[in-house]
């Protein structure tokens, strides 16, 4: 009984769509061949050169010859291309033993008696139950090569040496170094002295920044939503204006307005009788005043959130609550308070690993200045993803970006998770519906 699965997984073991060919399905067959035809042409020829290129990362650097110079390997175009071709060789691997099991269960069906589908009546049941799966698998294609190639080069570079002056291809070569960027990066004094103070300032921003917008958002709110209050309408239109206006905008505004010397802040102090303080040149007040600006940008957003939520919540709650003789702060305590928290809990750890990398903020209102003189290349208020920048754009350090981007990674990811899964959204998503 098992003569046909037998034969037919041998053969498509042998050799791409021959199994299916066995199985009388002759047009499936002959593309499945023409496929393995492509692969073995493309893996012939790139397949070793590729699993050379990410052993070595190239072994000849550009070199002056009779007064010409002659280029070399370029070990990062090595590294992608490398990379590129053994995805698409996991890919292909994956897709041989789809095509086994597709001809071992058609095999299977035959022994049972069922006639195997031709090739029109495999194109429509792939249209009429595979659909999803099939469209979706090209934009999981994409993911894989735009974003999930990109994530495992930079882990890859994190373990290399690619840093200015002395290992920039093509002049020079790149090599594999382990995890001595790492060891630099947490043990190297002027290495580590930075890395820790930005990372400290990282987490204090991402705590205040998170906290002031969202209590800042939540008092708004609840204002509002008071019984009494006339114009409600109107209060959330201009409240909402902040968060209407491009930050882009907003922030080099601000930017201009908290200038030291010519900006209004400190001019309007100085008709007060006041002096004019070093908003952006202090490291102290530059880091006050971005998260100033920070809170008039990002509460109307928490605004609308909690607003949203706040008319959701039963009167019914209120009601009982009165009867059993509670007051303002207690059905505010007891009813509002938690029924808020139970939505945006994953939106408030959302926001926080949003503020770990809010680059904009940082970036256009101080540049992540003012600067630190026993710092690398970071300033008072860079965080690390600005310092990332910093790193690659500015001082070609990719190896050590590319360490600084898997910490952020690590950071991010761990916290979210850990977080979300002990939120009452995630243990009672039943609670309310």
């Amino acid at each position: 009984m098992q003569r046909h699965r037998e034969k037919a997984t041998i053969l498509s073991v042998l050799s791409m769509g021959l199994g299916q060919i066995y199985n009388r399905q002759f047009i499936k067959g002959i593309i499945f061949l023409l496929v393995e035809a492509w692969g073995i042409f493309y893996f012939s020829g790139n397949l070793g050169r590729s699993l050379w290129g990410i052993v070595t990362l190239g072994d000849a650097p550009r070199r002056l010859v009779k007064g010409k110079w002659l280029d070399g390997d370029h070990s990062i175009f090595i590294l992608v291309q490398s990379l590129i071709t053994l995805l698409f060789f996991v890919l292909f691997i994956i897709l041989y033993i789809m095509i086994i099991r597709d001809a071992y269960k058609t095999a299977q069906n035959r022994e049972k008696g069922i006639k195997p589908n031709s090739f029109k009546q495999s194109v429509r049941y792939i249209m009429d139950y595979k659909f999803a799966q099939s469209f979706l698998s090209l934009p999981a294609i994409g993911i894989l090569f735009f974003t999930i190639m990109p994530i495992i080069f930079m882990i890859m570079l994190a373990f290399t040496n690619y840093s200015a002056p002395n290992h920039i291809p093509p002049a020079k070569l790149v090599d594999w170094v382990g995890f001595q960027t790492f060891r630099d990066l947490l043990t190297l004094k002027t290495w580590s002295h930075t890395f820790f103070g930005v990372l400290s300032w990282t987490i204090i921003w991402a705590i205040l920044s998170t906290f002031t917008t969202y209590l800042g958002g939540l008092l708004v709110a609840l204002l509002i939503n008071q019984q009494g209050i006339k114009f409600k309408g109107l209060w959330r239109t201009i409240l909402v204006i902040p968060y209407a206006i491009p930050q882009l905008i907003s922030l080099l505004v601000m930017r201009n307005m908290f200038n030291g010397q010519f900006g209004p802040i400190n001019q309007y102090l100085g008709y007060l009788g006041l002096g004019g303080l070093p908003w952006l040149t202090d490291p102290f007040w530059a880091k006050v005043t971005v998260i100033v600006v920070n809170m008039w940008v990002g509460i109307p957003v928490s605004m609308i959130l909690i607003m949203g939520i706040l008319t959701t919540i039963p009167k019914d709650m209120y009601e009982a609550a009165e009867i059993d003789g509670a007051s303002g702060y207690q059905k505010f305590r007891i009813v509002t308070l938690p029924m808020i928290l139970f939505s945006t809990a994953p939106t408030l750890i959302m926001q926080f690993a949003g503020n770990i990398n809010n680059f904009g903020a940082i970036y256009l209102l101080t540049n992540g200045n003012p600067v630190v003189g026993d710092y690398q290349y970071a300033g008072a208020t860079d965080l690390l993803v600005t310092w990332l920048y910093k790193l690659t754009l500015d001082q070609n350090k990719y190896n050590m970006a590319s360490a600084v981007g898997i910490i952020i990674f690590l950071i991010i990811a761990t916290f979210s998770i850990y977080n979300y899964r002990r939120t009452k959204s995630f243990k009672e998503e039943d609670m309310i519906q």
